[in-house]
């Protein structure tokens, strides 16, 4: 079909641009036949993450939802899905609520945002996304003209090292770069900027007051959130170098992310999808350890490996540093967190024998 349009702003239209509708919910897919069949492709490659665009309403997330349960390879990990939310029709009733419940994670996609609402509505619009995100336990990711400037120059504006900035105070779990880095003149600067960024207000006191003052509540009532409640306590009175989860889905570690401690989560699992979808997610540390190298029989051969890897990954350097330990047995049973452990990083050697 075609639409009779009149021109208020004369400019230059190229083709394959989209079209937006910021006061209409259009009654159709936001999946294109072309999205269907990169959807079977990606599938068939075992992709991580899938990213859904132009996500108008939580039935959208169901549909991909079941078309990837329909054609993903038999016996092959699903894919997480990602929703990037760029129509004001996600903020209507509780609909952004129900999308961010539904999916793995959630996009702040800025660009489109920004043309589909108010300028000066989109900063207060990603803050109300991060906070349902981090209310939820699912990452955020804060995208979209973070240092622009820098497709063509080699540093950026001022005004965008502290757009970049905010997000990470807001409590995103990760900012990622577009243009700046695919197509741009600076692609390793601009990497390179935002870790300084990255670094420079996560080392800032103001981050952590911010942090805790903003901390969602676990309120389901479950053994394994309390569990995590006393992890966060335990480790910061006895001043732990970091906390280490045994997870299978992750789950625990997600939770314990939830409450951004001040020490780095190393998070253990036996499948390297669990890995991949944590190293999304604030303040983890994945690692993968087969399930062969794990004796799930004998708790005290896993705190000799959550050493182990705790030293290779640098988050120890002294023999005395402290390592706050939680699983939960029967191993591999979800949200089945049921013990805590505070261990020395040196080792078996020096343990209490009653560990």
């Amino acid at each position: 079909g075609y639409l009779d349009c009149e021109v208020v702003v004369p400019g230059l239209i190229k083709d394959k641009k989209g079209v937006n509708t910021p006061d209409s919910i259009l009654q159709i897919s936001c999946l294109t036949p072309k999205d269907r069949e990169d959807l079977q492709y990606m599938l068939g490659i075992g992709v991580d993450w899938v990213a859904l665009s132009f996500v108008q309403r939580p039935e959208d997330i169901v549909e991909i939802k079941r078309l990837i349960m329909e054609f993903n390879p038999q016996n092959a990990f699903p894919p997480h899905v990602m929703a990037k939310i760029e129509k004001p029709s996600c903020f209507e009733g509780d609909s952004l609520t129900k999308i961010v419940e539904l999916c793995d994670g959630i996009m702040v996609a800025r660009g489109d945002l920004g043309v589909e609402c108010a300028p000066e509505d989109v900063p207060i619009l990603q803050k109300i996304i991060i906070d349902e995100c981090r209310g939820q336990g699912k990452p955020v990711v804060v995208a979209t003209q973070m240092l622009e400037s820098m497709i063509e120059s080699p540093t950026p504006t001022r005004a965008e090292a502290s757009d970049a900035a905010t997000a990470i105070y807001d409590g995103a779990d990760a900012i990622m770069l577009s243009a700046e880095s695919a197509a741009g003149m600076y692609p390793e600067e601009s990497v390179l900027m935002q870790q300084r960024i990255i670094n420079r207000v996560e080392g800032d006191p103001h981050y952590s007051t911010y942090l805790q003052s903003n901390r969602p509540k676990i309120t389901d009532g479950s053994s394994a959130s309390a569990i995590i409640l006393a992890v966060r306590q335990i480790a910061r009175n006895v001043d732990a170098k970091a906390i280490v989860s045994f997870s299978v889905g992750g789950n625990t570690a997600r939770k314990a992310s939830k409450k951004r401690p001040e020490q780095p989560i190393l998070a253990i699992s036996p499948l390297k999808e669990s890995c991949r979808k944590l190293a999304m997610s604030w303040g983890i540390y994945p690692e993968y350890c087969p399930m062969e190298n794990l004796n799930t029989d004998n708790f005290r051969d896993m705190l000799s490996v959550a050493c182990e890897i705790a030293n290779k990954k640098g988050l120890v350097s002294d023999d005395k540093d402290l390592l706050v330990v939680t699983a939960g047995f029967p191993f591999g049973t979800p949200g089945a967190a049921n013990i805590i452990r505070v261990i020395p990083a040196a080792g078996p050697t020096y343990w209490d024998a009653t560990l």
